[in-house]
């Protein structure tokens, strides 16, 4: 009996369910040809559900290239002095650190020998001018010969060539500042002996400073001499003002670079030579530039594309570009402002798609860090 009551039970369920199929199917017949011919958003067919983007609204923009670079400060002179001759140093004129004036006594050594060869030759100068003017005299009233005269004559200069080339090899023996600087640590004390190959001490000039640096290939017509640049330093607040004042003429062929040379004036020799420097370099810069952010733009085998919000859809439209920067782009033509540029959801659009804008921001100055 219970096997009885479970198939009747069976027929029963299976019998309501055709029934409600008869009566409901004419109903939801025209819902289930609907949902057939439906697809997904942005991808055509009929009906087309509005795609959420974002608006970019453009404004006249200022678009700007920073160069940020590295480089080292370099005095404007620098040398290690060493004498030109070869002794005893006798005497050393200055104190480590201090600043000399060009021309300043350094440092001097043995020139006894050479003195007292001066001496000599300025006792025997004496007596050949005394010479020199009597024969003069003689020859004058043509009491010797032209010949006679010229003998003494040759012979004074001759000393006097001679007592040239002493003074000078004493010059040698004195060490003296070539231009106004600060002297580092000497590297010799007084008593020892020095030779041409000795190094006495370093001079250095720190008013005014070079900074270099080099910059890619690619901004070699950009900058000239003349051309403004900011550095900071460590420690230091704010930043420092210098100008280009020399370029090298040769490419680095190993890293694409040129080196780039700047002065500023260190009047107050608050910078050392030798730091290193952050440099920002402000190169092409537009004025009223129509940007876009680089996510906007959608690169194709016929050229660049955007799409803008119009009438409430997706509307593709072909540009050409120009300046770019780390983040946006500079779109000579195909845009306009006051055109609204759709940021996101760029995969998705279709021309004509309709578009549901959540946010709306304008663009502003724009530079490249």
């Amino acid at each position: 009996m219970a096997k009885k009551n479970i198939f009747r039970l069976s027929i029963t369920i299976v019998l309501a369910v055709v029934l409600a199929g008869i009566i409901f199917y004419p109903k939801l017949k025209p819902a289930l040809h609907s949902n057939k011919g439906s697809v997904p958003p942005g991808m055509g067919g009929g009906s087309r559900q509005p795609l959420y983007a974002s608006g970019y609204v453009l404004v006249p923009t200022q678009m700007s290239v920073l160069l940020n670079l590295n480089g080292s400060l370099l005095p404007d002179e620098e040398v290690d002095l060493a004498f030109e001759t070869s002794g005893k140093v006798v005497g050393i004129y200055f104190e480590e650190g201090r600043r000399v004036k060009k021309g300043a006594l350094m440092a001097k050594i043995n020139d006894r020998p050479l003195q007292a060869q001066l001496l000599k030759l300025q006792a025997q100068k004496k007596l050949v001018e005394e010479r020199e003017f009597r024969q003069r005299q003689l020859l004058d009233r043509d009491a010797i010969s032209r010949e006679s005269y010229d003998q003494v004559a040759t012979e004074l200069q001759s000393i006097e060539a001679d007592i040239m080339l002493i003074e000078a090899r004493i010059a040698e023996t004195e060490l003296r500042a070539p231009f106004d600087g600060t002297v580092g640590l000497r590297m010799i004390s007084e008593g020892a002996f020095a030779t041409t190959q000795t190094n006495i001490v370093r001079l250095v000039k720190t008013s005014p400073l070079k900074i270099e640096f080099s910059i890619p290939e690619r901004y070699a017509g950009e900058i000239v001499p003349g051309f403004p640049i900011t550095f900071s330093v460590d420690g230091f607040p704010n930043p420092f003002e210098a100008n280009v004042y020399a370029i090298d003429p040769m490419i680095d062929i190993n890293i694409r670079t040129i080196g780039v040379r700047a002065l500023y004036p260190n009047t107050n020799n608050e910078l050392n030579p030798g730091r290193s420097v952050s440099i920002t370099a402000q190169l092409s810069q537009i004025e009223n530039a129509v940007s876009i952010p680089t996510e906007a733009l959608i690169a194709e085998m016929e050229g660049e594309k955007v799409y803008i919000y119009k009438n409430g859809k997706a509307k593709e439209v072909k540009v050409s570009t120009g300046l770019r920067t780390e983040s946006h782009i500079q779109i000579r033509s195909g845009l306009h402002f006051g055109d609204t540029l759709l940021t996101t959801a760029i995969l998705q659009l279709r021309e004509g798609l309709p578009v549901h804008l959540d946010t709306l921001v304008t663009n502003q100055s724009i530079a490249n860090p």
